[in-house]
Parts: C-alpha cells; structure tokens; sequence
C-alpha cells in the first residue's frame, strides 16, 4: 500500500508565507511526477506546480514566481515552498505522484487547508 501524507497547511495573512509538505510510504520501487494540486469552493481542482523525476518544473501561471516545489528523491518528498501568498491562494492543496509499485498508478494526499487572509 501506499500513502501520501501532507503536513503545514494553516492560515496566513496576505503577503505571508507557507511551506507544505508530502511524504510517499508504502512499497514503492519509483516515483515519477509529483506535484500540488488545489481546490476552492466550487471550482474545479487545478494543477498548481509539478515536478518529475529529473527535476524539471512547471508551475500555473497564477504562482509563477512565488511558489517553488522541490523534491527529495531519497526521503520519496515534494514540497511546496508558498511565498507572496493572496487570498485567491485559498484553497485545500492535495499532494499528487505517479508512484512505481506492482505498476505505476496516481496516488493522492488527503488534502491540507490553506488560508490567506486579507
């Protein structure tokens, strides 16, 4: 079995800074992408930064230059480094990774909620 675990959602002013974490355990041979998805009331969940295996990077527009996700092959890690945050940044962000077990499948974290106050 595998399990994504996220961890450091919370509330924050505007302006303000987050760092999100998600750890993979399981029985895992690989992980290919990872990535940080998040949803708003109402809206669809959208991609907010990906990260593969290598280390290449892509990120929504809308977090462009203010978010970074980084990844720790070693520990099966992905974070998101969250700075410059808007209330328009709100949202339940869930941890996201094709992970190499029997084959590869889509795992998903349980979601962490993040706030930002105006």
């Amino acid at each position: 079995q595998v399990q994504l675990v996220e961890s450091g959602g919370g509330l924050v002013q505007a302006g303000g800074s987050l760092r999100l974490s998600c750890a993979a355990s399981g029985s895992i041979v690989s992980i290919k992408t990872m990535g940080w998805y998040r949803q708003s009331p109402g809206k669809q969940r959208e991609l907010v930064a990906g990260i593969f295996s290598g280390g290449i990077t892509n990120y929504a527009d809308s977090v462009k230059g203010r978010f970074t996700i980084s990844r720790d092959n070693a520990k099966n890690t992905v974070s998101l480094q969250m700075n410059s945050l808007k209330p328009e940044d709100t949202a339940v962000y869930y941890c996201n990774a094709f992970i190499a077990t029997v084959k590869v499948n889509e795992y998903w974290g349980q979601g962490t909620q993040v706030t930002v106050s105006s």
